[in-house]
């Protein structure tokens, strides 16, 4: 059970988390509700948990050709389709239980948010931008957040929310380059192989939009000089992943993946540095 929902792997949860605690501080200006802080975390664990059964049942038949997930449970026999089908199951019962606890809107966005989950890995077959709808699912966290807090989207929200889908592309191409010889020989498509001999030049590309979007959220919301500030570290943090991943050397784009989540921090303190410490002031 802890290999096939990644317990033993937390990176994808905290990648998970960082849009989640995002939209919960920033919808309510830093001081949210310990009650929310609880169901937000704990349904993102869940969800994460559950994402990973879905995509190792989609992918049973694949996983056995890729080196980096020819030992998963399902591939191995270690865990059956059944046992597999009965936990996924048992975990979106306490995503739904949890989300129950909230409001009408927050439940009805919920619905959304799961069907993302739990397609995303089918759109690795039909797409070459699974990675944008992994990105949408991750993100969809934000308006939940708002819809608890204030049972309202504002507008300003979604600039946050295309920040995060962006970032979510970033990260994912570069672990996808790491498959991508193997992708490529079973039939997975990915942004990858999309963007080819560009795929470092593209990223770069991402990278910038992306930080456009965080710093138009900073407009919108009126943020100050420590969210900027982090806005300007998350720059050079994606700079330095630019340098690690410019050869395609499979070990130095999982490095960057995995250190994407400094990012997911490094907004998160900014926006809880800013309603804290009480600045008004913006570069």
């Amino acid at each position: 059970m802890i290999e096939i929902t990644r317990f033993d792997k937390p990176i994808g949860t905290f990648l998970l988390l960082a849009p989640t605690l995002w939209g919960i501080v920033l919808a309510n200006e830093g001081y949210p509700p310990p009650h929310l802080v609880g169901i937000f975390l704990a349904g993102a664990v869940v969800m994460r948990a559950a994402g990973c059964i879905a995509n190792d049942l989609a992918d049973r038949n694949l996983d056995g050709y890729v080196e980096r997930t020819r030992l998963r449970p399902l591939v191995t026999g270690a865990l059956s389709v059944k046992e597999a089908g009965v936990l996924l199951l048992a975990l979106l019962v306490v995503a739904l239980t949890l989300v129950a606890l909230t409001n009408t809107l927050t439940i009805q966005l919920s619905f959304a948010g799961a069907a993302l989950a739990l397609i995303y890995p089918l759109m690795k077959r039909v797409t070459h931008w699974p990675q944008i709808v992994l990105g949408v699912a991750f993100a969809w966290s934000i308006p939940m957040a708002f819809a608890a807090s204030a049972n309202t989207l504002p507008g300003a929200l979604w600039w946050l929310f295309a920040a995060n889908v962006l970032w979510t592309v970033v990260y994912d191409t570069q672990y996808a380059m790491v498959d991508r010889e193997d992708d490529l020989a079973v039939g997975i498509k990915s942004t990858a192989i999309l963007f080819g001999d560009l795929d470092v030049r593209i990223i770069g590309l991402l990278q910038c939009l992306c930080l456009f979007a965080f710093w138009r959220c900073g407009v919108a919301f009126e943020l100050g000089l420590i969210y900027d500030a982090a806005v300007v570290a998350v720059g050079a943090l994606f700079g330095r992943h630019l340098w690690r991943i410019r050869a395609r050397d499979t070990r130095q784009c999982f490095i960057a993946f995995n250190q994407s989540k400094w990012i997911g921090l490094l907004i998160l303190m900014g926006l809880c540095g800013h309603f804290w410490l009480g600045t008004s002031a913006t570069l």
